[in-house]
């Protein structure tokens, strides 16, 4: 199938405004379920990964949340001074950090379990059409990873 449009250039026919503006308007939806948790969206996808598995070790994160560990350092720290985790140094390898939940950390899974029907709900759209759209983003990802020769 050929993709045709009278203006190639239109700026509502790109594919990268699309998802910057998809991604700043999903954000927003967030932002005020999580305020009240008192996190960000990116403090958010840490604490879903360690909720996940924990502990994981900062390169493990890193690759995970797809962040370099010089962006997601400063998230680690403020995550930490708030109480949710803790990074020590691994004994099997000093020179790795191994971040683990806290207490605190873990009974914020309780309250965040709140979050995907209300995202669901805010957004208007479906289950099933919210899975195709993350089906499809997936895809979107691994072929600009291969296009980018790094992994996804």
């Amino acid at each position: 199938m050929s993709y045709h449009v009278k203006d190639p250039l239109a700026l509502e026919e790109q594919v990268c405004f699309a998802m910057v503006v998809a991604a700043r308007s999903v954000l927003s939806v967030y932002r005020p379920l999580l305020e009240p948790m008192g996190l960000t969206h990116p403090q958010y996808l840490v604490l879903l990964a360690l909720w996940q598995e924990a502990p994981l070790s900062v390169k493990e994160l890193s690759t995970r949340l797809q962040l370099d560990p010089g962006t997601l350092s400063p998230l680690l720290k403020r995550l930490e001074a708030a109480g949710h985790l803790t990074r020590q140094r691994s004994a099997e390898d000093e020179r790795q950090l191994a971040v683990t939940l806290t207490e605190q950390g873990r009974a914020l899974r309780t309250e965040a379990l709140l979050i995907p029907p209300a995202v669901v709900r805010r957004l208007g759209l479906g289950e099933a059409a919210l899975r195709d759209l993350h089906t499809s983003l997936t895809a979107v990802i691994a072929a600009a990873a291969d296009e980018n020769g790094s992994p996804a």
